[in-house]
């Protein structure tokens, strides 16, 4: 006699445990490269999510780069950091050899892989509710500031005007 009852749902997060558990993985990978440098040809490929709030990048990369990127950690990098407390990855890497600073977080990342020894790992990436969201900031002096969204308001002056009797 077999038993067709499905398996009950799960009421704990086991999957978001899991990938919490993971991005620990990457923290620790940039870690080691950040303090010790990347062995032999060890490189990561790290794709995030451009459009996650929180993601610091040049408005330039930011309007090329409108959803996703890949950034690649082999040669030419600086100031890598992992950051436990903030749960963001920073770096300078240089684009058509203008440096540029990122900041990404963690959940941010929806893919890392380190292609050397064909490890990779791959995240789902929850978008926060945008009305919770707070707007990504530009590094100062990178072009203009993003755009509010929504329609713009026009506001008529005529009220705050001196009257002339």
């Amino acid at each position: 006699m077999e038993d067709d009852t499905p398996p009950a749902e799960s009421l704990l997060p086991y999957d978001q445990w899991m990938e919490e558990s993971l991005r620990h993985v990457i923290v620790r990978a940039v870690r080691h490269a950040a303090t010790a440098g990347l062995p032999g040809k060890h490189h990561f490929y790290i794709t995030f999510r451009t459009d996650y709030p929180g993601v610091i990048l040049p408005a330039r990369l930011r309007e090329k780069y409108k959803q996703e990127m890949t950034i690649v950690l082999q040669h030419q990098f600086r100031d890598l950091v992992a950051d436990e407390v903030t749960r963001t990855i920073g770096v300078t890497l240089s684009f058509g050899g203008v440096s540029a600073t990122l900041t990404v977080p963690l959940e941010a990342i929806s893919a890392f892989v380190d292609p050397s020894i064909q490890y990779g790992l791959r995240f789902n990436v929850r978008m926060p509710d945008p009305a919770e969201a707070a707007p990504m900031p530009a590094p100062a002096g990178d072009g203009p500031a993003p755009k509010p969204e929504g329609t713009p308001q026009v506001v008529s002056l005529d009220a705050f005007r001196k009257r002339k009797d």
